[in-house]
């Protein structure tokens, strides 16, 4: 543990032969937490919140001291001042309802549809208890190698299934030329899919995040 002037919890140091995200460029100590110490953000997934640095290291793992795999920032050219006319338009209202070819929808509906399609909706939090853990995948074979999987990638792949499901279902509920009966036999499918991925419930932290099914597939 590395020494501080004021006094504060230390940071961890680790050896530089530790496979760790501590000993990785790309990961920076950002706050002490309470029960889990010092935690911290990796530059290349931030959508893993904040961590430890004991946590398992990834495929983009870079030494501290090595070269960054991330390429350099472009050089700014120098600004120019505009001269065109300044455009001031209203603001949107958000249940103002959007007609594209037949999709009747308010305009926060659409935009929604949109950020969950480019993924820049915030990624829900993942339970406390899993945060730097690992999955470990073991063979029936004694004679071959089990494979570690950190469970922050396998959340984020869930949370992209999630998030994927919402907006198919709200494409189907929009659709223009699908009845109403269609709807709810396609809706039925689309639950069903829900229950069969609440065994990994356990992940979220918030319930609200979590996959809720019918009764019966739950």
């Amino acid at each position: 543990m590395a020494d501080t002037a004021d006094g504060s919890l230390p940071l961890p140091v680790f050896k530089p032969e530790e496979r760790v995200c501590g000993n990785c460029k790309l990961w920076s100590a950002q706050s002490v937490d309470e029960r889990r110490g010092w935690v911290g953000v990796c530059r290349l997934h931030s959508w893993r919140g904040h961590f430890p640095p004991s946590a398992p290291i990834c495929d983009k793992y870079s030494p501290k001291g090595s070269a960054a795999p991330l390429a350099p920032a472009p050089a700014h050219a120098k600004a120019v001042r505009s001269v065109a006319p300044v455009v001031v338009r209203r603001r949107a209202d958000p249940d103002e309802v959007v007609d594209l070819e037949g999709l009747n929808m308010t305009r926060e509906e659409l935009m929604e549809i949109f950020r969950e399609a480019s993924g820049l909706t915030d990624a829900p939090p993942l339970a406390n208890k899993w945060e730097g853990g690992t999955l470990r995948l073991v063979p029936s074979n004694p004679e071959l190698q089990p494979r570690d999987l950190p469970i922050d990638n396998l959340f984020h792949k869930v949370v992209m299934v999630r998030d994927r499901l919402r907006v198919l279902e709200q494409k189907l509920n929009a659709h223009p030329k699908l009845s109403d009966a269609e709807k709810v036999e396609m809706q039925s499918y689309i639950t069903r899919v829900y229950g069969s991925l609440t065994s990994f419930n356990v992940l979220f932290k918030d319930k609200s995040d979590q996959f809720v099914g019918s009764k019966g597939d739950e």
